[in-house]
């Protein structure tokens, strides 16, 4: 689904330079009409109803609300704050666009229906897991990740979503802008109301081709989440993209569960340490888990790491790599990762 947006100001510069924006960068998510004069404004909504309005002082007295679901005051810090406006919400005016539309689906999200596109994308699954900390799962995770992204904005790559899912999230590590946090998906998905999927397209973050959503604002804020929960932000996510990786937790737990059972794929990455070859033997041999996901797995042996090979057939090595800036080991690690994978 796409929001229907208008923008009604007589600033007419400034809605231009917006409504072009919005079109070439966001067009899958917004679809924006604009209205400078004040007489042609009965017509426009008269014609059309909006999802969502953005509306200036000069428009706000006309504006017919009933006839927009979610209006918002377009003002900046001069502005005087009309009486006819009380009640709305406010978006400021002078910001990047992209904040601009995070912004009014972000709102929007919260008192909408799940009324999703007719023909979502629908991801493949990869989980990446492993029974053993510091192996360097969520670098193996995101290199997988940048391996299936566009090099760059010549080379056509397919869409990759990267959800974190680790008790403790590592994408302030890995990436230059955190993002808006993804907390306010799990409250939305703890309290089953609005529309979770657009909430997400509102609050994303993209670097090096990659969608991420941001850490969450408190550890515990992912311990809200039930196994339906799980289920359902999986699904949106997967809806969004072409390539969904799934980086997890190094518990056995329910939820961990529920995602080996959604996943197409599970990258399960151990190491050399005495400590990693001793939890994976174990879960392999002492947990009934492993029987029913070994048809899905994939090993990765990092760092030089080896596996008994007597165990499975598919198995990817990848070198043993050191840097202290962790997307340019990821990025490292990827080019592997597309050898292995040719």
């Amino acid at each position: 689904m796409k929001v229907k947006l208008l923008i009604a100001t007589v600033d007419g510069t400034y809605a231009k330079l917006l409504s072009d924006n919005i079109s070439e960068f966001h067009s899958d998510t917004i679809d924006v009409s604009v209205c400078n004069a004040l007489e042609a404004l009965g017509e426009v909504t008269l014609s059309r109803r909006y999802n969502a309005a953005l509306i200036d002082s000069a428009f706000i007295a006309q504006i017919d609300a009933g006839k927009i679901h979610l209006p918002l005051l377009l003002w900046s810090e001069n502005d005087a704050i009309p009486e006819a406006s009380s009640g709305y919400e406010r978006i400021s005016k002078y910001q990047r666009v992209s904040s601009i539309v995070a912004a009014i689906l972000e709102r929007y999200a919260k008192i909408s229906n799940n009324n999703h596109d007719p023909e979502p994308k629908q991801a493949n699954i990869t989980a990446v897991w492993s029974p053993a900390g510091g192996v360097g799962k969520t670098s193996i995770a995101l290199a997988y990740a940048l391996s299936n992204a566009p090099k760059d904005k010549m080379t056509p790559g397919k869409e990759v979503f990267y959800l974190n899912l680790e008790d403790f999230s590592s994408i302030p590590g890995y990436f230059s802008e955190n993002g808006k946090s993804i907390s306010s998906v799990f409250e939305m998905l703890e309290n089953h109301d609005g529309d979770t999927e657009m909430l997400i397209k509102g609050i994303r973050c993209s670097d090096k081709g990659v969608t991420f959503l941001g850490s969450p604002d408190n550890y515990e804020d992912i311990c809200i989440l039930s196994n339906e929960n799980i289920h359902e932000l999986i699904t949106c996510c997967a809806r969004l993209a072409d390539e969904l990786i799934v980086d997890l937790s190094c518990s056995c737990d329910s939820r961990v569960k529920k995602v080996f059972e959604i996943a197409g794929k599970i990258m399960i990455v151990t190491d050399g340490t005495s400590a990693a070859t001793t939890k994976l033997a174990q879960f392999m041999e002492q947990n009934n888990v492993y029987e029913t996901i070994k048809e899905k797995i994939t090993f990765v042996a990092n760092k030089d790491a080896v596996i008994n090979e007597s165990k499975t057939e598919l198995i990817i090595s990848l070198p043993y790599l050191q840097s202290s800036n962790g997307i340019s080991l990821c990025t490292a690690l990827s080019e592997c990762f597309t050898k292995e994978w040719q």
